[in-house]
């Protein structure tokens, strides 16, 4: 007969297992144990019963309930694709104006011209649309060939210097490199065409030298970029007056302008993006220059 022992502290018997004078006792399993195990077995089978939840080799089992993950996302993608449809007939139809003054469109084109932006814009002009040297900032109000809508969705259907037929030519000849300009007329012409845009360099610079420059600039440039300075959209041809240059605005940087010329290139996209997807990104680059602080 087995001897037992009983612990004098809980009252329980112990198994006869002991460790450096601990004693295991034979504790029975608590109550709520029992209880969760069970509600787990009837849980599953409650789920196995109204689910689609066993594999039975060639099929499965479809569930009380007959729900269909599958056929739930199919819904889903409808639903999206009707709401799209809605949304996206607008934008096809309606004016550019209109547009911009819908807040729930607006949204939308927001949300999808920044996908679109960053996908095929963003390795050239950043994601934040601010450019680098020898790419545009599209985020202020200097824009070669006009920052209206309507203007931009053009730009980018046919590109500039691109292979499309249509494309936007602009070409700044290299007066230096081909002996159209003294280098001496060239420097005097850089120094002018910084004082546009500089007044501490205006200040700086000789008046005489600023006097030869303005009549080279007049004689030479002034056919593209205006009397004025403040250039021809219909020719592409930049502002020099603002601040804003896609080159450098340094007396190095406008020297090796007008040394060795400039020909931007932008791809032409119309083969890529459609129509809806080309409105879009004009409307979307619109609005972010607006919200520019």
């Amino acid at each position: 007969m087995a001897v037992t022992e009983r612990d004098p502290h809980t009252g329980y018997l112990t198994t006869g297992h002991e460790w450096n004078g601990i004693k295991e006792l034979n504790t029975p399993v608590p109550r709520p144990v029992y209880f969760f195990l069970i509600a787990t077995a009837l849980f599953s089978l409650g789920y196995w019963i109204l689910f689609p939840a066993f594999p039975l080799g060639w099929t499965y089992t479809k569930g009380l309930l007959g729900i269909d993950q599958r056929a739930t996302v199919n819904e889903a993608l409808q639903r999206a694709s009707l709401d799209r449809q809605s949304w996206t007939k607008k934008i096809e139809t309606e004016s550019y104006q209109a547009i911009q003054a819908d807040p729930a469109l607006m949204t939308i084109v927001r949300q999808t011209g920044r996908t679109l932006f960053g996908d095929n814009c963003a390795a050239c002009h950043g994601l934040q649309a601010k450019g680098s040297k020898g790419f545009p900032d599209l985020t202020t109000e200097s824009w070669l060939w006009g920052g209206d809508p309507e203007t931009i969705a053009e730009t980018i259907r046919v590109g500039i210097n691109s292979t499309h037929p249509n494309s936007r030519i602009a070409q700044m000849l290299a007066f230096g490199r081909d002996s159209i300009l003294p280098r001496a007329d060239v420097e005097n012409v850089v120094s002018f065409v910084q004082s546009l845009s500089d007044s501490a360099a205006a200040k700086q610079t000789p008046p005489e030298r600023l006097d030869a420059g303005k009549t080279i600039f007049a004689a030479n440039c002034a056919s593209c970029h205006g009397e004025d300075g403040k250039g021809k959209s219909d020719l592409g041809a930049p502002d020099l007056t603002d601040r804003t240059w896609i080159y450098g605005g340094d007396p190095q940087s406008i020297f090796t302008t007008v040394w060795h010329g400039r020909q931007g290139q932008m791809p032409a996209w119309e083969n890529r993006l459609g129509s809806l997807e080309r409105k879009i990104l004009a409307l979307y680059l619109v609005d972010l220059r607006s919200r520019k602080p």
